[in-house]
């Protein structure tokens, strides 16, 4: 039974980093192509490519906005999760409190209490 969670876990770990890698790859691409387009030298295009240009910078603009709201948001969730998460570390403390009290009352009744 070990060996079997062993070989899923290694599993899960290999697709993780298939994953992983491959957002690196896209990521890497991405911004080497936008790095591109801003070292153009705007100075000898002709005025139809600069508006292509301009056209292309702004739609450049316009996605990683998107992007960076959609990430704004994921990074929301996480810390309402997290909040969420202590929230109910606090809330269940009165019942570990308790569930100790009955522990020790019960352990100190055992040793000591000779009928």
């Amino acid at each position: 039974m070990e060996q079997i969670i062993r070989q899923v876990v290694r599993f899960l770990e290999q697709g993780i980093d298939a994953i992983i890698g491959f957002l690196q790859l896209i990521w890497s691409w991405s911004f080497g192509q936008i790095v591109a387009v801003f070292q153009s030298n705007w100075q000898a295009l002709p005025a139809w490519k600069i508006a292509v240009l301009v056209l292309v910078v702004v739609a450049i603009a316009f996605t990683l906005y998107k992007a960076a709201r959609q990430i704004w948001g994921a990074a929301e969730g996480i810390f309402k999760a997290f909040v969420a998460l202590l929230t109910a570390f606090v809330a269940v403390l009165p019942y570990i409190i308790a569930a100790g009290v009955i522990a020790f009352a019960g352990g100190w009744i055992i040793r000591t209490v000779n009928f």
